[in-house]
Parts: structure tokens; C-alpha cells; sequence
């Protein structure tokens, strides 16, 4: 599975698009370390921790689909943390601004609700690096 995004301007604000098309592409995982190659063949030596090719083994065409639908919903979850890490900013410009009680109430809130679901994203990465969903 390749991910390709599109860029699109829609009244002003710049939203990706995102296609997914499936292509066949083999993976191996290392023994030692757990770094996750894709390419026709498992590499001479471990890029992480250096260990000889036969130290490779094929992952399953099942755990690779799971690896790539891991890798695109943890890319969505990264670009998540960077516009809420946005929000917050200018949450903060507002708050500083201080142009009157209600408008400092809104981005108070902004931010507060920007850090709550920053936190959850956290939260939902660190899992899925415990059960394996990272690739």
C-alpha cells in the first residue's frame, strides 16, 4: 500500500486529500532489534542495529497489510499532533490578546480541548507501540 496525498485549497484553508493504492511489496523484520525493511530482498545488514541478513524474516502477507494500515492511521495521528499544536498557538496569541472576556473564553477553551485530545493521541501512539501497531 503507497499513501499519496493532494494538497487542495477549499475557501481558503488548505486540506489533504488522501488516495490509497495497494501494491505488492514484501517486508522483513528483524530478529534482533524489530526494524521492519521493506524491498524485494531483506537487506545485507540490520540499518538499526547492524545484524547480518539472515538475522531477516519474511513478515506474513496478513501482518503486513496490519503493518502498513498501522503505519498510514499513526501518520494520521502525527499530523493530528502538529494542527493541534497550531490550535494551541494561536489559542495562546488570543489569550494574550485579550480583545474581550469572550474571546478569551473561546481560545481558553481551544486550548484546553487542544491538550486534552493531544494528550488522547499520545495515549493512542503509546499503545499501539506496545501491541506492535507501529511499523
Amino acid at each position: 500500500m503507497t499513501v499519496k496525498t493532494t494538497a487542495r485549497s477549499i475557501e481558503g484553508c488548505s486540506k489533504n486529500i488522501i488516495h490509497l493504492t495497494f501494491e505488492e511489496v514484501s517486508m522483513f523484520v528483524c530478529t534482533v532489534c524489530g526494524y521492519i525493511y521493506d524491498g524485494e530482498d531483506a537487506p545485507e545488514n540490520c540499518p538499526k542495529c547492524g545484524a547480518p541478513k539472515e538475522k531477516f524474516d519474511a513478515v506474513a502477507e496478513a501482518d503486513a497489510e496490519k503493518i502498513e494500515r498501522s503505519r498510514f492511521t499513526n501518520g494520521l495521528h502525527a499530523q493530528l499532533l502538529g494542527l493541534l499544536e497550531e490550535i494551541s498557538f494561536v489559542a495562546a496569541d488570543g489569550i494574550e490578546d485579550a480583545l474581550d472576556p469572550a474571546c478569551v473564553d473561546i481560545f481558553k477553551k481551544a486550548m484546553t480541548l487542544s491538550d486534552e485530545i493531544s494528550r488522547s493521541v499520545r495515549a493512542e501512539l503509546q499503545g499501539h507501540m506496545k501491541k506492535g501497531k507501529w511499523g
